[in-house]
Formats: structure tokens, sequence, C-alpha cells
């Protein structure tokens, strides 16, 4: 792994991508328009939209649990994105599906979302994904897919209060974020910090204990973009305490048990400074810990179990270089990102064809391993216009 003074040099002496002035627009607009082509042919009104439109290349049991599955988190960055196209008519139909699911939830009452939707319009009874199991002869279903982590419905927050910013269906919008915030605060708050949300199945989805300094992160902004100032202050100073200051870098979070999981993730790192949780020095300290340089093309890994480039990070790293006033830096990682398009402008999720992440799924020492495959992907396309934009949904103002 090179030093980051090497790796940040190596990017300013990449002629072919730090000056490809081209870039932001072509990129923004080729990705944003892939994803309003989905939602178009998806009819009007409300609608999500699959988060892995081909899941060509992915292991079986990623293809049969995605296939059309449409991610809470993943959906809310295609509105921020369309959003900040400035198209909120379209982004308008992503936050009303939110709204629709989340006032006809068929087990809660109490404001939550699930971590995912089956994809498509929105209608009631709401759909959640699952499959039919032809070998066990039933329906299926995912139980991270069905479960509700405080850190998607965050982000459905933030959707929630941009779209009501711009003035778009300002009461309905502001009303679902703050029962969604309510039952966060009230469900969720830990001594310190809030916790990770439930796993599994109603009526009685298991509680997840774990402390993430990346969905604090996202409460904090939601939070206080909701004027819910202690609740605000009581994620963000959670995340300050998850920061080593010997290496500059943001842990994980806590683990069940109260210990810190010392593993070091790029969201967990970059989306503090992006959030205003923390000063630009992370983002250098962050690239050279993931920091990944391969010939022509450079990036950043999940974490430092990844043996590739993460292509939504890489998005998110080249906002927060932008943010620094690093252009030339920003410029190489998006022109990695605009190298790694597919013919239908979506953004493949990584470099090589499986990228390990250092998570598992579950809750068992026997939980399968969380990895993203090289497939088309819709986070971290809707990241590539947000970044291509300059457009910080982590932002308080």
């Amino acid at each position: 792994m090179p030093t980051r003074r090497a790796l940040l040099a190596g990017i300013a002496l990449m002629p072919g991508l730090a000056r490809g002035s081209g870039i932001r627009p072509t990129l923004g607009r080729r990705c944003v328009s892939a994803i309003a082509t989905s939602l178009d042919a998806l009819g009007h009104g409300p609608a999500l939209l699959a988060s892995y439109p081909d899941v060509t290349g992915g292991a079986k049991s990623f293809a049969t649990a995605n296939e059309a599955t449409a991610y809470v988190y993943d959906n809310t960055l295609a509105g921020l994105a369309l959003l900040a196209s400035g198209d909120p008519a379209r982004a308008s139909r992503i936050g009303d599906a939110l709204v629709l699911a989340q006032a006809h939830d068929p087990d809660f009452s109490d404001g939550r979302l699930r971590n995912a939707y089956r994809a498509g319009a929105m209608q009631v009874p709401i759909a959640l994904p699952g499959w039919w199991d032809a070998a066990e002869k039933k329906w299926a279903e995912d139980p991270y897919q069905i479960g509700s982590e405080a850190g998607p419905i965050a982000w459905a927050i933030l959707l929630w209060t941009w779209l009501a910013k711009h003035g778009v269906n300002s009461e309905s919008y502001l009303s679902a974020a703050r029962r969604a915030a309510r039952w966060i605060a009230k469900d969720l708050r830990a001594p310190a910090g809030f916790y990770g949300g439930y796993f599994g199945f109603p009526p009685k989805p298991q509680k997840l204990l774990w402390i993430s300094t990346e969905q604090n992160t996202d409460l904090a902004t939601a939070f206080r973009r909701l004027g819910m100032t202690a609740e605000a202050d009581h994620a963000s100073g959670f995340v300050q305490r998850m920061r080593d200051p010997k290496s500059g870098l943001f842990v994980a979070g806590l683990a069940p048990n109260g210990e810190r999981n010392p593993m070091i993730a790029a969201d967990a790192n970059l989306w503090p400074y992006l959030s205003g949780i923390a000063d630009a020095s992370v983002i250098e300290a962050l690239i050279g810990k993931l920091g990944w340089p391969r010939a022509n093309a450079v990036g950043i890994g999940f974490s430092e179990a990844s043996q590739g480039i993460w292509m939504e990070g890489t998005c998110f790293a080249a906002l927060a270089l932008t943010r620094a006033g690093k252009a030339e830096g920003a410029q190489a990682f998006l022109a990695t990102v605009a190298a790694a398009t597919a013919p239908s402008s979506y953004v493949f999720a990584t470099s090589t064809q499986t990228l390990a992440t250092g998570l598992t799924i579950g809750l068992g020492a026997d939980s399968p391993k969380f990895e993203y495959y090289r497939v088309p992907a819709l986070a971290p396309t809707a990241w590539a216009v947000l970044a291509a934009q300059a457009f910080d949904p982590l932002t308080i103002s």
C-alpha cells in the first residue's frame, strides 16, 4: 500500500485524469439521465428504483435476493441526485414512495422504514422484497431487507428535508421526517450515540446493539436539519469520540459488547467531514489508508479488507476533495468513476469482480460475508451525480 504522500503525488502526475475539465458535466449528465430513464419506465406516481438493474455478474445468492429490490439508502441518493440536477418533480416521486411506505407499513405504525422494498410503482398494500424459493416451495424474504436500520432511515430524512427546502410537498415530507426521527430518538437511543436498528422478521425483529460511526454521522445531520439539537449533539458527540487522535481516523464504532471496532471504513471517515463534524485533514489520512492506485485509475476501497476500488466511496471521496479545494485530486477520482460505467450509464459497484468489505450480513459468527460485485448499481451512479454537481447531501444548511 503506497504512502499518502506518494498516492497524492501520483494523482497530480496523471495527465489524462487530473486535467479532464469535461469529466464533471459529462459524468453528471450521463448518470442522472440513466436514473431519470429508469424512473420514467415505471410510469407515473410514487416509485422506487431497483438498486441493481442488472444482477448479472453477482453471486447466485446475491442475484436471487437483489433482482427486484429497492434499497432505501440507494433510492434516497437517487432522489438527491435528481434534486441536485434541477429535477424536483422526479425526485419527489421517490420521496412520495417513502412517505407511502412509512404510512402503510404492513406491521408497524411507529414511523420506521424498512431497509428495502420491492422495486417499482409504490402501491398499497406495500410490497416488501422477496423471491420464490423453488427448492423449499415457499416465498422467502431476507432478514436484512425486511429489517430497519437507523442509517437508511436517516438518509430518507435527508431526502425529505432537502425536498422540503426546495418547496416540494413541505408539510408531507417534514411530517414523515419527524415521525421517523422521533422513532429513532425514542427506540434506538444508546448511552452514547444511537443503536443500529432492527434485524429480522416481525413481529419481534432482533435489536442491533452495535453503534455505528457512519450511521451516527447520518443521524447527526438528519436530526440537526429537523431542529432536534439535543439528539444531533448526542449522535455527533459519539462520532467525535470514535476518532483516534494518533491516526486522525475514525474507527467503525462499538460492537454489541461495547468494545471499539477498529475497522477503518471510507464512509465512517469521509462523511464526518462532509457533515461538518471533522476537519479536512481526515481526507488525506483516509486516502493514505484506503487509496488504491492501479495504472491510470485511482480510488479508494471500502475498508482495509478491500482489494480493489469501491466506486461509491470513490465518488464521495471526490466530493470531499472538491469541498476541500483539491480539484485536481477530485478530477482524477471522477475519471476512474467515468471509466467504470456500463452501457446503460449506470456505474459499476467495483473495479474487481468481487470486493470484500470486512463486514458480515447477520448476527451470528457464521453470517455470510458482505461483499460488493462488479454489477451496475444505483448508489454509485447517484453519488457520481452528487460528486459531479459538488452537491453535499450531508451539509446542515
